[in-house]
């Protein structure tokens, strides 16, 4: 691992290693939790639920609490995490404010590797790269690593510290502290972002505002002017009908509780580990292609607990939820819209399949679209190879150093 850790000499951000370890008293105190809290008793949506529709099922909750009680091992968790090298970097904002920015990352000897930024989003977190991360650190060594790989944890979300508790918080923040924090790893004259979920709503920000942010590696999704369903492939017509009205008829409940009242789903997801793996776990579910291993959604909301993360970190859906009261949706905004080269990889399941002729409309710099068969909302943690690839490829395709144009 230590041979990853070099950090670039040009670096000015005060920097400090970190090993992920929760205490013995907090894991018993969570199993303690788990014992106590009751199932709900079996309903007929909770029996009857072959489709998602009606929401997690009975049999599932009952079969991931009695392993979370009884065969999860978190110290495996912590062990796999601290063979990459972590960090928290701290960031100072424009108010003066320091933020404590965690990142997961591998470093390369070479003077001209490329940095590379990925972003997640909710219900996510730095461990969907952990497979990505292994996958650079088999194929190459530090001394031949073509990139800098930074798998950042955004503002609020478990091992970065929360907003600031005298204001609002929103996408711009984010993205102004991602820029802050390449900057301050030594990488101010360019790098690539890759974002899913709300790491892609601000990958269009950074790629809009900041000269610095070269290439973005991730999908839009707001619905452009003058495009019609007879430019949609059969492919992207079917989803269309099926998985992405499914969204907006019966799977948006929870952005809209997000968006409209935090304090309160804050409140009551704090107070019942049982609640949280309810709430992630469904999405862990429906929005992808495969199922992943129980373990590794207990994974996420266990981090999720540990550091008390869910009321820090769903401050983003007021923007995106579209109730009154709320903002623009950032990345919708024209103003965003540049001519960098933009790469989209795309898949099948993703919670809303934008056809690729929404892309082409908004006169994108389109430089590379891959279509894949198997896939879903979180791509980079169910096909890393894929995505990998992918990446390699566009960099490849578009070459490096690029100006700032």
């Amino acid at each position: 691992m230590a041979e990853y850790d070099n950090i670039p000499c040009r670096a000015t951000v005060r920097l400090d290693k970190f090993k992920l370890a929760i205490s013995d008293e907090q894991i018993s105190d969570l199993k303690t939790l788990i014992r106590l809290s009751p199932l709900a008793p079996e309903t007929y949506e909770n029996l009857h639920t072959d489709d998602g529709h009606f929401g997690v099922s009975h049999e599932w909750m009952k079969e991931a609490k009695e392993r979370w009680l009884h065969g999860y091992d978190w110290r495996k968790v912590e062990a796999h995490n601290n063979s990459f090298p972590n960090f928290i970097a701290h960031v100072e904002d424009d108010d003066g404010e320091t933020y404590r920015m965690h990142f997961a990352g591998l470093f390369s000897k070479r003077e001209d590797a490329i940095p590379i930024l990925y972003m997640h989003g909710w219900p996510g977190s730095h461990f969907e790269c952990l497979d990505i991360l292994n996958l650079y650190r088999r194929k190459y060594s530090p001394d031949n690593l073509p990139y800098h790989i930074i798998a950042a944890t955004l503002p609020g979300w478990t091992l970065s510290s929360g907003p600031p508790l005298t204001r609002d918080f929103d996408t711009l923040d984010i993205a102004r502290l991602m820029n802050k924090l390449m900057h301050g790893l030594g990488f101010g004259a360019g790098y690539v972002i890759q974002g899913g979920d709300i790491g892609s709503f601000t990958g269009k920000v950074m790629i809009g505002v900041y000269d610095e942010c070269k290439v973005n590696f991730a999908a839009q999704n707001q619905v452009p002017p003058g495009v019609d369903e007879s430019q949609f492939t059969e492919v992207e017509k079917h989803l269309m009908e099926t998985r992405a009205r499914a969204f907006y008829l019966t799977g948006n409940a929870y952005a809209r509780e997000h968006g409209t009242r935090p304090a309160t789903i804050g409140f009551a997801l704090s107070a019942s580990p049982l609640a949280l793996l309810a709430w992630i776990g469904e999405k862990f579910i429906e929005w992808t292609d495969v199922t992943p291993p129980l373990d590794q959604i207990l994974d996420s909301i266990s981090l999720y607990w540990f550091t008390q993360s869910f009321a820090r970190c769903i401050y983003t859906y007021r923007e995106y939820s579209g109730v009154p009261g709320g903002r623009v949706l950032p990345h919708s905004e024209p103003k965003y819209n540049n001519r960098k080269p933009i790469a989209w990889s795309w898949y099948p399941k993703e919670v809303f399949p934008v056809p690729k002729a929404w892309a082409v409309a908004q006169d994108m710099n389109l430089v590379q679209f891959r279509q894949h068969e198997v896939g879903g909302h979180f791509a980079v943690m169910e096909q890393p190879e894929e995505m990998l690839q992918d990446m390699e490829d566009f960099l490849q395709t578009i070459g490096w150093p690029l100006n700032s144009e």
